[in-house]
């Protein structure tokens, strides 16, 4: 799956095509060549994903604490029919002010193109902004490439880093002391 949404980064492949090997590749690595098994496992996966409604630890908190303060926005490489009902079914919609979604604009995070734009529809200024992810390659590369402050939500534990973030933080409690 890493490696289809890092094609679909690149422009390598389409949407479509994404999501149409997400699951056969897996399959065919155990030796199943089930297209058929792989495309049930896609709809199966579409109808539930937008029901979770389970948020990483202290997100709720965190927002709760931020919301008043600051302006919130997504900015997501994530596909529209997924977005929005799944931050409805896990009740945080109503702390974001915009929702910037790659596919809208046909650029997809890293690319400063989309930051750009990101900048410029919500009216934010560069200097007072900061991109919080927990996707390196998207999130924090993307936002260092444009000069934008950024604070890696390290879920993975990486260890090796091209450049230090902004912040570097292991739970989003953390952005409490921060901001």
């Amino acid at each position: 799956n890493t490696e289809l949404w890092i094609e679909y980064g690149e422009g390598k492949i389409t949407k479509d095509e994404l999501n149409r090997q997400r699951f056969f590749y897996p399959l065919q690595a155990v030796g199943v060549e089930d297209e058929a098994l792989a495309e049930q496992f896609s709809k199966d996966f579409f109808a539930i994903i937008p029901t979770k409604s389970t948020l990483m630890p202290h997100a709720k908190e965190v927002l709760e604490y931020l919301a008043p303060k600051y302006n919130l926005y997504i900015l997501s490489n994530g596909f529209r029919e997924l977005q929005s009902c799944k931050m409805q079914s896990a009740g945080v919609d109503g702390y974001f002010k915009k929702v910037i979604l790659s596919e809208d604009l046909g650029v997809l995070k890293p690319w400063p193109a989309i930051f750009n734009f990101a900048l410029s529809a919500t009216q934010s200024e560069l200097r007072e902004s900061l991109m919080i992810g927990d996707s390196w390659e998207a999130d924090i590369t993307g936002a260092h490439g444009v000069g934008m402050h950024q604070a890696f939500y390290n879920v993975t534990e990486r260890t090796t880093f091209p450049f230090l973030p902004t912040y570097h933080i292991h739970s989003l409690k953390e952005l409490m002391d921060l901001l």
